[in-house]
């Protein structure tokens, strides 16, 4: 008879001690450990190019803007993991057993790739969705010039509103908007989606 191998339970602490020797980024969900995937240079563009526009429209608001290196703890799911890029305004709040882990994001971006779409779209969205301080998603496409926002509307329903080429979409919640054509510019020319 044979036995599937059993996969190793870490505490949240066990993960953090790992995390910070590691090479990679992990995501850390009801005791294991997933390796995250790596990104494409248009992943790296585009992301990029929101940094840089959140980074402009905000400055002097009281937020403040990260990128994909700060990790976010979803404490009602315990979902740990690192958003392309994310917004806290006020205070940053530690995680009380990691102090560099964020709990209050207000906005979270996530660039999809092909491997991650559905999981971005779908799990993972509905573990943001928890997170009490989180105002809004952007999920932006890797294969189309196209922004979904999920915007909270009050404490449980949440809206959602696309945004394609020539449009864009505003985030009341920290007071931006994000233009698609801007989010797909390639410095060099045209745009960063391939078709």
């Amino acid at each position: 008879m044979s036995h599937a191998a059993k996969r190793p339970h870490y505490t949240f602490r066990e993960y953090v001690r790992i995390e910070e020797a590691a090479r990679l980024k992990h995501e850390y969900f009801e005791g294991a450990i997933y390796a995250m995937a790596g990104g494409t240079p248009e992943h790296a563009a585009i992301a990029s190019n929101v940094i840089t526009m959140l980074t402009n429209e905000l400055r002097g608001s009281g937020c403040r803007v990260h990128s994909a290196d700060l990790r976010v703890r979803v404490r009602a799911s315990g979902l740990v993991t690192y958003p392309d890029i994310t917004v806290i305004c006020g205070p940053f709040e530690g995680d009380a057993d990691d102090p560099s882990t964020a709990t209050n994001p207000r906005l979270i971006v996530e660039v999809l790739s092909p491997s991650t779409a559905a999981y971005d779209r779908g799990e993972k969205l509905a573990h943001y969705k928890r997170i009490e301080s989180l105002q809004a998603v952007i999920l932006v496409a890797y294969d189309s010039e196209q922004i979904e926002a999920y915007q909270r509307l009050d404490g449980t329903e949440w809206s959602r509103a696309t945004a394609g080429p020539g449009e864009s979409t505003t985030v009341p919640a920290v007071g931006c908007s994000f233009d698609v054509d801007e989010v797909y510019r390639d410095e060099l020319g045209g745009t960063l989606v391939k078709p």
